[in-house]
């Protein structure tokens, strides 16, 4: 399942169903304002994201298969972009033939790019205005969980199933700025469940990652090897997490159904 908020909005709440559905929940209204029929192919929503500009979203589906974990399920994909206006399908974007499935969405701030982190370790960069991949790159030898715009977009932060994170340059393609290893986090080719996540603070930062352990841990980007923050434990592991977008305030949410909004001043 997949969630998005839409910010401009203030008002509708996108759900990726299991059956590969998109409904529009309106907050005013307390009801379903929309709700867009999946395919019998794409049966999967593994992320929305909505434009911080236009009104409009991708999804982005994908086929499944027979597998024991999260991302040895996952097929095919498919990225489509949505009118929020007319609720209808605008454009599907191209990825090639059979493409592996993509994991994680990310717009950068006035909704031009769209970055898009597959299942093989590719990162794919859209140029919106023409509906066309303009570059893309390895990443990572396995599995990307979630692809992030850095504060100034020059670079971009990627999560690998494998636990290992890193800071790409924009400017010097296949560069990579700063990295990391949370495997003792979140090393996701043991999870069976969901998909990792990251949040970057509003100064571009600190980086805070869920986590398969009862603490979440927040990395100061572009220091040295020294470890970062922990944040205060649950009682299962930490599946969501976010950050205010002005403030030192942070969200984790964990498997024990539990929400906690935490302040670092």
């Amino acid at each position: 399942m997949a969630l998005e908020w839409d910010s401009k909005s203030d008002r509708l709440l996108l759900i990726g169903t299991a059956d590969g559905g998109i409904k529009a929940w309106n907050a005013d209204a307390k009801r379903v304002v929309c709700d867009l029929k999946g395919t019998t192919e794409f049966t999967s929503v593994l992320d929305l994201k909505c434009s911080p500009v236009e009104p409009i979203f991708v999804s982005a589906a994908a086929s499944t298969r027979p597998g024991s974990v999260y991302f040895g399920k996952l097929g095919h994909a498919s990225l489509t972009v949505w009118n929020m206006r007319t609720w209808k399908s605008m454009t599907v974007l191209p990825l090639g033939e059979d493409p592996p499935a993509i994991t994680s969405l990310c717009f950068n701030h006035n909704g031009k790019l769209l970055a898009a982190a597959a299942t093989d370790g590719m990162i794919h960069m859209f140029d919106m205005s023409a509906g066309l991949q303009i570059t893309g790159w390895p990443a990572h030898d396995s599995a990307i969980s979630s692809v992030l715009f850095g504060s100034d977009e020059t670079s971009i932060f990627t999560l690998g199933e494998d636990g290992k994170m890193f800071e790409w340059s924009l400017q010097n393609q296949g560069r990579v700025l700063w990295s990391r290893n949370c495997n003792r986090f979140c090393n996701l080719q043991s999870d069976m469940m969901y998909k990792q996540e990251m949040a970057l603070d509003g100064n571009g930062n600190q980086l805070l990652i869920s986590s398969n352990s009862l603490r979440a841990p927040i990395y100061q980007v572009g220091r040295g090897m020294g470890g970062g923050m922990r944040t205060l434990p649950h009682s299962a592991s930490i599946t969501t997490v976010d950050w205010h977008p002005t403030l030192p305030v942070f969200l984790t949410g964990s498997a024990d159904q539990s929400v906690r909004v935490t302040s670092i001043l």
